[in-house]
Formats: structure tokens, sequence, C-alpha cells
């Protein structure tokens, strides 16, 4: 038994004693280690599915005023509003205000390319050579739409119209 043991530590003393790695080697090493930790750190996107805001939200949180709207594919039902100084979505049935990035694109009628609000952003990308006059006081455009989470991940996405009037 006592030889089986010490057969035992003497074989474990002669693995610590492997060749160690070039400093080069472990810096490799230690990198891969903190990329693992860091990317386990930041989990993957929950996508979102904004919902339509309709004339009881535009109402009820006073959404009234000139600006954008965007309406993902070929709807017509709008999912964000874009406005000078505030931009809306609905979100799980809570309508969520966004503040507008005062650096960002400027829009038609004031409104911005970039809006934040609590754990999202969005971005709202118009053609803006390609509009076409739909109502007497709105224009639509071809658009692209990005809804971003706290990571600065994607969570929603979609082309579809920008329509901005008073």
């Amino acid at each position: 038994m006592r030889v089986a043991m010490i057969a035992g530590c003497a074989l474990l003393l002669a693995a610590c004693g492997k060749d160690e790695p070039s400093p080069a080697e472990q810096a490799r090493m230690d990198e891969q280690d903190v990329a693992a930790v860091e990317a386990a750190q930041v989990p993957p996107p929950t996508p979102v599915t904004p919902e339509r805001i309709g004339m009881p939200d535009i109402e009820k949180y006073d959404m009234f005023g000139a600006g954008c709207s965007f309406a993902p594919g070929t709807s017509i039902a709008p999912v964000a509003l874009l406005q000078p100084k505030r931009g809306f979505m609905k979100i799980e049935g809570k309508v969520i205000p966004f503040a507008p990035d005062a650096g960002s694109g400027d829009l038609p009628l004031g409104a911005k390319g970039k809006y934040t609000g609590g754990t999202y952003s969005f971005v709202l990308d118009l053609a803006s050579e390609e509009g076409t006059q739909s109502g007497s006081e709105t224009i639509n455009y071809p658009a692209r739409f990005e809804l971003r989470n706290e990571h600065d991940q994607i969570v929603f996405q979609s082309d579809g119209t920008a329509q901005c009037g008073s």
C-alpha cells in the first residue's frame, strides 16, 4: 500500500516537472482565457418584437405632432414614432419613451436618426432621395430600422417605410 502511494506521488511530481510554456505561449493562453470569460459575461441577444402603436396609445401619451414613423415590411402600422424632442416604441405592452441623440443625423421635420430609452436604442435610416408624396402633408421613404439592447446587440431589425409629416 505504501509503495503504491509513493509511486503515485512520484508520478504527480514528475507531471509537475513538465516543460513550462514559453512567455509568449503563456500570454496567448492567458488571452484566450480572458476572451472566454468576457464572452461568457455578455448573454446572447433576446429578440424583441415591437408592437403596433395605435390611436389609443397616441392619445394616451400625447404623441401628436410633426415627425416620422416607421412601419416594418409592407405594414402601414407604425412600431416607432420619432419627433424632434422624443420618440416612442411599444414593447411587451408598454409604451417606452426615447430621447433623441443630438449628435445623430437629421431626418425630416426635426426628427433624429437615433434615439435612446432605458435599455434600448434605435436607429432609423431612410433613403431621403427616394421619398414619394403619400398625402397632403406626408412623404413615404424606404427605410431601415434597428433596435439594440443595453449591450448594443441588435434585437430587432427590419426594412420598411418611414412616413414623415405633420
